[in-house]
């Protein structure tokens, strides 16, 4: 047995946090605490871990898990659980990369030996739209996710959302299927109305229809739309998730990795989601070591549909040349083909940090600052 040695966290660009474990057998396992918009919260919240947990056993991942949940008193919550995530993905890297296996190994081995995948388009317009979809065809995906709508006002005019079916219709036509994500923006009056509009042209999914919070809203709106309705992001744990799948008011959880507590967390929350036949889609328009978090994870959970990838998402794009494929030393993990990437083979995590670059990238980057919509009178909208 080892124990822990050190635990640190590195802010890296575009907007990523990274956490390495080290026991005192020098192994070491990656893992990432992304809170998008609270990257200081979520390092003081690491300072707080750190100083309990240097010295625990770095295998007995769960009663680390269960002690800093338990032991708290106040539990869950995004910043809390985005820490504890970057630790117990770490902790499972450093496992498996002991164990010379790849994380699903430890989770009873693989489903399946490739991963149905979709990124982001952004544009307002349907001619924006359809060329950065034709990108995505280029680049070898089947199915893309974009905005279902610009900010709109809590009742807005029915005009407001003309452009999202012509959006939907225009990416259809390319032969992509299409998740809308409506990003809780809308609120009830307008939700309803474009999940009726959207039916006719079969989206994948809609996502966030209404904030997570609004649960009896999201339950009203599951009994007038046949469209899948997909959350979860904002939802940190399987306390979070329990009373949807109780009322069976989604089809599809979108936990995510670097909020919900880490794999293992997500791992209770798939099962969970299984027993009432809900799919899991794991949201993540984060960094590489949570996309191959996400990837171990799909190869050994039954109820996995698709894995969104942050390749090419406008906050990369943002922030100059840095993407998914920065800070890793074997890229091609990621190479899409027909819609799906290969399972990783290797061990751990299947990707190599590269921990030079981690390390300068590092020294300068500043944490990044949620963006945010005001309408004509000046109030607040939701992002």
């Amino acid at each position: 047995m080892a124990r822990i040695k050190t635990i640190e966290y590195f802010r890296v660009l575009p907007r990523w946090l990274f956490v390495k474990v080290c026991d005192d057998h020098d192994n070491y396992g990656w893992g990432e605490s992304t809170l998008e918009g609270h990257t200081e919260a979520v390092e003081g919240c690491l300072n707080a871990l750190i100083e309990r947990f240097v010295g625990f056993e770095a295998d007995d991942i769960e009663h680390l898990w269960q002690t800093a949940y338990r032991l708290g008193f106040y539990r869950g919550g995004p910043v809390f659980m985005s820490a504890l995530a970057g630790i117990d993905i770490a902790l499972w890297d450093l496992k498996a990369r002991k164990l010379n296996v790849p994380v699903f190994q430890l989770f009873g081995g693989k489903v399946r030996h490739k991963i149905k995948v979709y990124a982001w388009i952004g544009g307002d317009r349907p001619s924006d739209v359809e060329n950065a979809a034709k990108e995505r065809i280029a680049q070898g995906f089947k199915a893309i996710k974009m905005n279902a709508t610009e900010d709109v006002d809590w009742l807005d005019s029915p005009r407001a959302l003309e452009t999202s079916v012509e959006r939907l219709r225009v990416v259809k036509a390319l032969g992509l299927d299409v998740g809308l994500d409506f990003h809780g923006r809308l609120h009830k009056p307008m939700a309803k109305q474009l999940a009726r509009a959207l039916e006719p042209y079969g989206p994948l999914f809609i996502e966030e229809p209404l904030l997570s919070e609004h649960h009896e809203g999201i339950k009203q709106l599951s009994k007038l739309t046949t469209c899948p309705i997909a959350l979860g992001e904002r939802l940190y744990s399987r306390w979070d998730v329990k009373r949807f799948l109780q009322d069976t008011s989604i089809d599809i959880l979108q936990p995510d990795v670097a909020h919900c507590g880490g794999i293992s967390e997500m791992k209770r929350i798939a099962s969970m989601a299984e027993a009432y036949d809900v799919a899991v889609a794991p949201h993540c328009p984060l960094g590489p070591i949570s996309l191959a978090a996400c990837m171990q994870f799909a190869l050994c959970t039954p109820n996995f549909v698709i894995q969104e990838m942050s390749l090419g998402i406008h906050y990369n794009v943002e922030a100059g040349e840095y993407d998914i494929k920065n800070y890793i030393k074997n890229p091609r993990v990621w190479d899409i083909k027909d819609g799906y990437v290969e399972g990783p083979t290797g061990v751990g995590l299947g990707i190599e940090v590269d921990e030079e670059e981690v390390r300068k990238v590092a020294e300068t980057a500043a944490s990044w600052k949620p963006k945010g919509f005001a309408g004509p009178d000046g109030s607040i909208r939701e992002w």
